[in-house]
């Protein structure tokens, strides 16, 4: 079984936001860069989970910067057999989807994960471009994922309780809270990560749909207003709040 697994880069949630070149740019300066969590906990541990039951490898798949690279080692160090990084500075969702996509039609993958969105955008799209662009099944905000020879057993919640879907291999598949517990990269992993391959490929011509006209940071947080009575805080959240 070939999974592949795509991760991106994220500012740690600790991280200090702000920009740059007339605010269309993110400032990366001084920026602590994590591998996104959605990718990390629930895909990319899912995908070893399935291959140590299983048989078969993984593979993790960065679209980036040479900057990219530490956070791919960590990847390798948590368990992933290889990993590639296509060489290209990100535009958009679209973008990266074709990326990742090309790659993906010249390797046979029976499973390709991804988390269901990344931390900083909070786009949720790049997995179901995949899909579209590999005219493969897609199941979107799974929350647990089985194999059974090449056929798949997958759950997700909706409204009111859990749908239940089987799909053949190949598919391509959003990873949510539930899938599979973090793991933390041991010593051992750490250190073979130092010697696991991590292929370098060049990016394919590709174009994006959309570009960045600017970023605005939110409103600052006004003070807080205690109150004394629970007359008077219906009172603030009527007249004031306008939510009730």
């Amino acid at each position: 079984m070939k999974i592949l697994v795509c991760i991106s880069k994220a500012p740690d949630t600790t991280a200090k936001i702000a920009f740059t070149d007339g605010d269309t740019k993110f400032d990366e300066e001084g920026v602590q860069f994590i591998v996104n969590p959605y990718d990390e906990w629930y895909a990319l541990v899912r995908g070893l989970e399935l291959k140590e039951a299983n048989g078969g490898s993984v593979t993790v798949l960065n679209v980036g910067a040479a900057d990219s690279d530490p956070i791919i080692r960590k990847a390798l160090a948590i368990g992933a057999d290889n990993a590639v990084r296509i060489d290209a500075e990100t535009t958009d969702a679209l973008y990266v989807a074709k990326q990742i996509s090309n790659y993906a039609k010249e390797q046979g993958f029976d499973i390709i994960l991804a988390g269901k969105e990344t931390i900083d955008y909070n786009g949720s799209q790049i997995a179901g471009m995949v899909s579209e662009l590999l005219d493969s099944p897609y199941i979107s905000l799974a929350s647990k994922l089985d194999m059974n020879g090449n056929i798949a057993t997958i759950e997700r919640e909706i409204e009111g309780g859990v749908e239940i879907i089987e799909v053949n291999t190949p598919f391509v598949l959003s990873a949510a809270k539930g899938m599979a517990e973090p793991r933390i990269p041991n010593m051992r992993g750490i250190m073979a990560a130092r010697s696991k391959p991590l292929t370098v490929v060049p990016s394919s011509e590709a174009t994006a749909a959309t570009s960045i006209k600017g970023f605005t940071l939110p409103p600052e947080k006004s003070g807080c207003k205690y109150v004394d009575t629970a007359e008077e805080l219906v009172a603030l959240l009527h007249n004031e709040a306008k939510a009730i």
